[in-house]
């Protein structure tokens, strides 16, 4: 008896059903690639290099008509031209912020973070990681007040290797319970306990000890912080813990 027929289709058969479930795997695989970020852990992009819809200005409802421009993929704050800090829309508790900063010659800025509107400005109320060109602004001759540091708080530790003006440096701050760290070109270079007594101590005895709240709040929003000068953002995403 010849049963090659037979054989045959049993072997079509099995080239066909591999196919459908190589096919099925290649959608499936796929549509995971296609789906958005969602949950706790996720990434959420905040500027995508072209659209600023995740920011507006503090204590206003639009983004600043001036001042704050996208300019080759980038967020930047124009000098001498005013807008205002500018926030996210929403708030955040314990995150990861992930960015890529840079400044001109002199320039000072800071990203500011838990802040609410309650006060005048955003520095009043929230911890801020230090922006700067540390070779020419006055800022840059105290380590409490240099690039990455907790703003007028905390000096940055000697992990810290800043690239040169014009170059971006890549920034994260993570807020995870009751620690908090500032990291800068892939090194940590500040660390402090959120609400601790020795960090409190450091606020009673700084420029923020009659800011009431400063420091202490649970959530807030992230910020921007327009210092008058040349600055740039970009790459800037968050995920929350």
């Amino acid at each position: 008896m010849n049963n090659r027929p037979i054989r045959r289709g049993i072997t079509l058969v099995a080239l066909v059903l591999t196919a459908v479930i190589s096919l099925s795997a290649a959608k499936d695989s796929d549509s995971k690639k296609k789906a958005p970020a969602t949950g706790e852990g996720a990434w959420h992009t905040l500027f995508d290099g072209t659209n600023t819809a995740q920011w507006r200005g503090y204590k206003a409802e639009g983004f600043p008509q001036k001042g704050w421009v996208v300019e080759s993929g980038a967020l930047r704050h124009v000098a001498g031209q005013g807008g205002g800090d500018i926030v996210t829309r929403e708030t955040y508790a314990d995150f990861e912020l992930r960015f890529d900063w840079k400044v001109v010659p002199g320039a000072n800025s800071g990203v500011i973070y838990r802040v609410t509107e309650d006060h005048g400005a955003s520095y009043e109320i929230g911890p801020e990681y230090q922006v700067l060109d540390e070779s020419k602004h006055a800022d840059g001759k105290n380590p409490k007040t240099s690039a990455a540091a907790l703003y007028a708080l905390i000096a940055c530790n000697a992990e810290k290797e800043l690239k040169p003006v014009g170059e971006w440096n890549q920034a994260r701050i993570v807020v995870k319970g009751t620690r908090a760290e500032h990291w800068l070109n892939k090194k940590k270079v500040v660390e402090y306990q959120w609400g601790g007594s020795e960090t409190l101590k450091l606020i009673s005895e700084s420029k923020f000890k009659g800011m009431p709240g400063f420091g202490r709040n649970a959530a807030g929003h992230i910020a921007l912080q327009d210092h008058g000068d040349d600055v740039w953002f970009r790459k800037i995403k968050i995920r929350k813990f």
